[in-house]
């Protein structure tokens, strides 16, 4: 079921880039609420301009999302949330090598984990619908160091879907995304239910490597009855 979850969240994502009704410019980061707008404008703008190049070649879809997606999501974050109760096992750890050989695990599991995200958006970009896309209103951010931007999808005859984007402030003061929610269900928890069991019973090298294997095949959907 939240493999499911987790799929819906990545196809709804698609919708929102497929429609978003703004012109693709320079992204402001200093606002939340724009950045979300105009880099969903200018996703999809460099996904229609490339399309010949994307139909002779869909790893294409791959440079796309990293040159147009990856610099406004926090993925490094993402995968501290991804990794969860791990992060502060690795800290209490009082053997020094021990502890450094964990650390480099993690910087490991942050890696594979952008590569898989990459991989992940690049399939699911070559199932964008041509649907409508409502955004909610902006609020005073100024005090904020997570703010929720909230969207719905919108296509007739079918009932509107709700979807939220977290957005979080870095130290440089620019905003990036770490996580989206379809109708509640965060897309990181449901990856992180998802992992944790490996994570337990397998280890972290075991997880990466099953992230390193999945990042690297070749770009397609999958839908939900394959591989999220």
């Amino acid at each position: 079921m939240l493999k499911n979850i987790y799929v819906k969240c990545l196809t709804l994502f698609v919708a929102l880039m497929a429609t978003a009704l703004v012109q693709a410019k320079e992204v402001d980061s200093s606002d939340p609420y724009k950045m979300v707008e105009q880099v969903a404008a200018q996703t999809f703008q460099r996904v229609t301009k490339d399309q010949s190049i994307i139909a002779k070649d869909k790893e294409h879809l791959r440079v796309i999302v990293e040159e147009e997606l990856l610099p406004y999501i926090d993925y490094k974050y993402a995968a501290y949330r991804v990794l969860g109760s791990y992060i502060q096992t690795v800290r209490n750890i009082e053997d020094k090598q021990e502890k450094a050989a964990a650390v480099e695990h993690i910087k490991e599991f942050i890696e594979v984990f952008k590569n898989y995200l990459v991989a992940t958006y690049a399939g699911v970009f070559t199932q964008y619908k041509d649907q409508k896309v409502e955004f909610g209103e902006h609020r005073p951010f100024e005090s904020e160091g997570v703010v929720v931007v909230k969207t719905k999808i919108v296509e007739p005859g079918k009932p509107d879907i709700k979807i939220d984007f977290k957005v979080r402030r870095g130290q440089d003061g620019d905003w990036r995304a770490f996580d989206m929610m379809a109708e509640g269900i965060s897309l990181l928890d449901a990856k992180q239910s998802e992992l944790h069991g490996i994570l337990r019973q397998q280890g972290i090298e075991h997880v990466i490597q099953l992230l390193d294997k999945k990042s690297k095949l070749p770009v397609q959907f999958r839908g939900d009855d394959g591989d999220a």
